[in-house]
């Protein structure tokens, strides 16, 4: 198995997954980081775990052993979940991607872990909330990543139609509470569909 059979795969299926120029973005990121602990909300087929574990693992400079590296991935599709689960496999990144079968906003309060990087990328709708999650399972220097935060550009204009109204006001909500937490330190980036870099100080 291929990363780019299933990243083309996806694409043909149209399933959403992590454009371009937004996983450069975050291979910088975790390059620099070097996480070894990683909480990702919204696995769909699991392109982006695969490719994030694949960048920290082939990328140890050098070192005779690379640091262990841990992701939990959340999908709610129980489908893209299994999906998931045999390109990760077929990949043999089973023992470093955890696949978690369910609803992010049941799942994430049951867990415990202090995480170094915790990327989103679920229900535009749930950001608050999963924000608030975030910040809970994070630790001093934690990074948290939040992706299509600009919402084909909505997000930042004057957008009030009904069919996305929901979904851009929970944006909207996400960027106004990163920017006005005195514990965060928050970027947004206009690359692919609008990147949130919050870090935790």
């Amino acid at each position: 198995m291929n990363i780019d059979i299933i990243k083309q795969k996806a694409l043909n299926e149209h399933i959403p997954i992590i454009m371009d120029d937004t996983l450069e973005v975050i291979k910088d990121i975790l390059l620099k980081e070097r996480p070894t602990k990683i909480l990702e909300i919204g696995t769909a087929t699991g392109y982006s775990s695969i490719s994030f574990a694949t960048i920290l693992l082939n990328n140890c400079r050098g070192e005779t052993l690379c640091p262990p590296v841990m992701i939990d991935t959340i999908e709610l599709n129980e489908e893209r979940a299994n999906e998931a689960i045999e390109n990760i496999k077929q990949m043999g990144l089973e023992k470093n991607i955890n696949v978690l079968k369910g609803n992010a906003i049941e799942i994430l309060p049951t867990l415990n872990t202090e995480y170094d990087i915790i990327f989103i990328d679920a229900a535009k709708g749930k950001y608050p909330i999963f924000l608030k999650e975030a910040i809970r399972l994070s630790h001093k220097g934690s990074i948290i990543l939040a992706d299509n935060i600009l919402y084909k550009g909505y997000v930042m204009s004057d957008y009030n139609k009904h069919k996305q109204r929901t979904a851009v006001t929970h944006l909207r909500e996400y960027i106004k509470e990163t920017k006005e937490n005195p514990n965060l330190e928050t970027e947004i980036l206009e690359v692919g569909d609008g990147l949130a870099i919050s870090k935790l100080i």
